[in-house]
């Protein structure tokens, strides 16, 4: 037993140096803290990005591209789609750079397939500054009213009573 883990631990050891092997060959890093885009570099490809609001349901990410090719080099274009692979109804069209967005910015209200489109800079989306905004009756008033607890009315015939009682015409003395 001590000898097959032994073999084991043996096996580890060169897995773990054929892997550190070939990611300097390649010259990549397995960190999950380098993996991840930062935030500096996000804020720095929304500074180059555009919104396209209203975009038709059939465009293509190459009919948008080749819509915004005027304004400079597009890098990437990105149309939001739901859960079922339909469009939204906008886009992100990222150049390479930003005086394209500028330029981009010219092209609003301009026409894509018979629909105007409403072009903006792309805004820098900031953890936690999400607002809460609830669905209230009273949103007049910020808060919905309170009211006094008042149990259910229990009639003493019941809740679907199977006879009606007697209607009388005089009153009870």
């Amino acid at each position: 037993m001590k000898r097959r883990l032994k073999e084991m631990e043996e096996e580890a050891a060169a897995l773990r140096d054929m892997q550190a092997k070939v990611e300097k060959e390649m010259g990549t890093v397995q960190d999950p803290m380098s993996a991840a885009p930062s935030q500096a570099s996000k804020e720095e490809a929304d500074s180059r990005s555009v919104y396209v609001g209203n975009v038709d349901y059939s465009c293509t990410p190459e009919e948008v591209q080749q819509h915004f090719q005027s304004c400079g080099t597009v890098n990437r274009v990105t149309i939001l789609t739901d859960k079922f692979g339909q469009p939204k109804g906008y886009a992100y069209v990222e150049f390479l750079e930003i005086e394209a967005v500028q330029n981009a910015l010219q092209l609003n209200e301009s026409e894509l397939h018979g629909r105007p489109l409403k072009v903006s800079a792309k805004r820098t989306n900031v953890p936690g500054m999400k607002m809460f905004r609830g669905r209230r009756p009273y949103s007049y008033y910020g808060y919905m009213p309170r009211r006094p607890y008042m149990p259910p009315y229990y009639s003493p015939y019941g809740k679907y009573p199977r006879f009606r009682r007697p209607f009388r015409y005089r009153p009870y003395y």
